[in-house]
Order: structure tokens, then sequence, then C-alpha cells
């Protein structure tokens, strides 16, 4: 993780004592006081290092004061500095996760005899587990789905972009740093749906009803949420994640201002499995009509049915698309392909495939347009 250098006069005071607060560092002296000596959270080492911060920027020198503080943070060993100049840098809100891996299985017994006993295991897993988490949340961005599947992925990295991912000290926590702008719809749709997923959890242990998860969708609860929240806690005694706004831009409405982890644990896990799968055969099929580039022709006979592959032009929100067609519809898209022309087909998109599979495909026609038009299509379709 990289961060720029930060100017001592971009430096709120206000912002870098929270952000000092947050990640554990310790206040010495009087909290009325113009200044309050900082010194990084206990059990780290870090060395005889210490910062001076000015309560304000009406105090005298408070300008030297905060650029001594940033030097001694960039020298700082102590992890928790880096991830403070981080927040210095811009208004950032951060997503952590912690896993408790305490009882990991024995090497060499029983079938996860390798489970996370390597701590470059562990990282890997729980980077995968952020991974997706982050990426469930900027799908729901887009909007509230069951089943997002191979929809929407673009707009939703691009989303994701700006965000930067920490380290992950003993493979058992990670921080992701998440820009204000453009992030904070992305933090704050996961703050929701987190919550809304853990009261689905609770109700349907409590009552063995899975009616709240039907309810969690509008709060952007999902196939994909729920998978990645399997992934966070498999093979751990329990997960969390938490959430901290950006101080300089303060909670955004309806989100609580410092809000609680939110812990899930290997008793969530078959109710968030029974979730996954009925978020899954749940989302109906979207009927369409695509206009596509044939990348790939197959069939496994001279006559008969065939699979086209189709890079997408326009109607789907996916980027390819695989279509069984009947032999006239799998001879258009050869003569579509072979005269270098899009086809058209009508058919239904199936979400168990994850909207990648065209069924029911009919009216397949060769679509004439010029290179031109061809090119604003496809880069229309990128954009979206």
């Amino acid at each position: 993780m990289h961060h720029r250098p930060t100017a001592p006069a971009d430096i709120d005071p206000g912002v870098l004592t929270a952000l000092l607060h947050r990640h554990g560092w310790q206040p010495h002296g009087s909290r009325t006081g113009p200044c309050t000596r900082w010194t990084p959270p206990p059990g780290h080492i870090a060395g005889p290092v210490s910062l001076l911060v000015p309560a304000g920027r009406a105090f005298p020198d408070s300008g030297d004061l905060l650029a001594e503080a940033v030097a001694a943070l960039v020298r700082c060993p102590d992890p928790t500095a880096r991830d403070i100049l981080t927040g210095l840098t811009a208004p950032t809100d951060e997503i952590r996760w912690t896993r408790d891996t305490t009882h990991p299985a024995p090497r060499g017994t029983g079938p996860w005899a390798t489970a996370d006993t390597a701590p470059w295991t562990a990282d890997t897993h729980l980077r995968t587990a952020a991974r997706r988490l982050l990426l469930a949340a900027a799908l729901a961005v887009h909007g509230p789905a069951r089943h997002h599947g191979a929809r929407h992925r673009r707009s939703a990295r691009r989303l994701l972009e700006p965000v930067l991912v920490g380290t992950a000290p003993a493979a058992r926590a990670l921080t992701a740093f998440v820009p204000v702008d453009p992030g904070r719809p992305l933090t704050e749709r996961l703050h929701h749906a987190l919550h809304a997923t853990r009261d689905a959890v609770d109700y349907e242990r409590a009552t063995g009803r899975p009616d709240a998860f039907d309810t969690a969708v509008a709060a952007g609860a999902g196939r994909e949420l729920t998978e990645a929240l399997i992934t966070l806690v498999h093979r751990t005694q329990g997960a969390a994640v938490t959430l901290a706004w950006a101080p300089a831009a303060g909670p955004p409405g309806g989100c609580a201002a410092r809000p609680e982890p939110v812990e899930f644990t290997p008793g969530d896990l078959p109710a968030l499995r029974r979730a996954s799968v009925r978020y899954l055969s749940d989302e109906p099929a979207v009927p369409v009509r695509v206009t596509g580039t044939v990348v790939r022709l197959r069939r496994a006979a001279p006559h008969g049915p065939g699979t086209v592959r189709l890079r997408v032009l326009t109607g789907a929100d996916v980027s390819h698309l695989r279509v069984t067609l009947d032999e006239d519809g799998y001879r258009t898209a050869v003569r579509a392909h072979l005269a270098g022309l899009p086809l058209r087909v009508a058919g239904r998109l199936e979400s168990r495939s994850g909207f990648r599979h065209l069924t029911g495909a009919r009216g397949a026609e060769p679509v004439q347009v010029d290179e031109a038009e061809r090119e604003r299509l496809l880069k229309a379709h990128e954009e979206d």
C-alpha cells in the first residue's frame, strides 16, 4: 500500500487526533490542554516514538508541530502509522476485517490438515473474503438483487479502483481504505447490508424462518454477500467486519457515528448457506434481446444445433454470453461471423448460470451496422 506525502498545511488537527485514537494510539497529558502527546498502541514495537499534536490551528507553531508529527509517522515502524497516513491523504472510510484463528486445525490431522496453518494461506483466505465483500457491496450500489451473477461487474470494479487495501498482520486482520469521493456509497451500502444480514441470521436461528433474508435484499444483501461471509468465517472461530467513517466527512445519514463490529461465527454458516442457495434459485430469469459480435462457434456434428459465444454490444449487463442455437440459428451466426456483422438474438438469461447463458434463443439475425456504429456500441457497452 502506498500513500503520497501529506502537506502539513492540509492537515486538520482534529482529523489527525481522531485517526490516532481510532488506531489505538495512547494520549498523554491533559485532554483540555493546547497539545496532546501520543504514543503507539501498547504491545507494538515501535521504538521511542511520540507525536505532539496541537488541539487546533490557533496554537502557535501548529504547522511546525503537524509537520513533525507527519515526519514521525513516516519513520514509525508501527503498521498503524501507515494506516493513519493513508487516512490523512484524503477523507477516507475504513473497513476492517478480523478473523479469530486461535485454534486452527493441527497440521497433518483431519481433512483440513493444511487449513490456514501457513501464514500465506491464511492471508490469501482473508484477502479473498475481503475482495468478495467489497465486490458484493459495489454490485449492491448498482441496485438490489438476490443474485447479480456476471451482471454489472464492470461498473462495480470501477467503483473499487480507488480502494487501497493494507497489509494483514498475522493474517488475522485486514483494512481497506475507501475514499469518500467516490466510495462513500460503497461503505454505506456495505454497512446496511451487513447489519441486515446479521439480523436475518438471528431471526432464522431464533424462529427457523428465512423471511428476513428476503427483506434484507433491499439493504444490499444477496448471494454475493452471503458467499463472501461464508468465505470469511470458514475455518475460523469467528470473524467481524468493522466500519469507521472518515473523520473529516462524518457519518452518512441514518448510520451510527461509530458503528459496532458486525460479527459472524461458525454457528451462522448453516443459515448463510441456506440463504445463498435461496438467493440463487429465487432470482428470476431475465428476458432480453441482445446484440453482440460472434467470437466463438462450436457444434458437435456438421449438422444440427450449436453453441456460440457473443461479445455483448447491447441488451444485457454482461460482457459475454453463451447461446445455444438450433441449426438455422447456428447457420445465421456463422454467416454473421463471416460477414463481420453483429448478431441479434432474443431469449432468457438464467440466474443459475450467473446470467452468462441465454436459453430459449430465437429470432437470430445479423445486424447491418457500419464499423463506426459497431465501435460506438462496443464503447457504450463497456462504459455502461
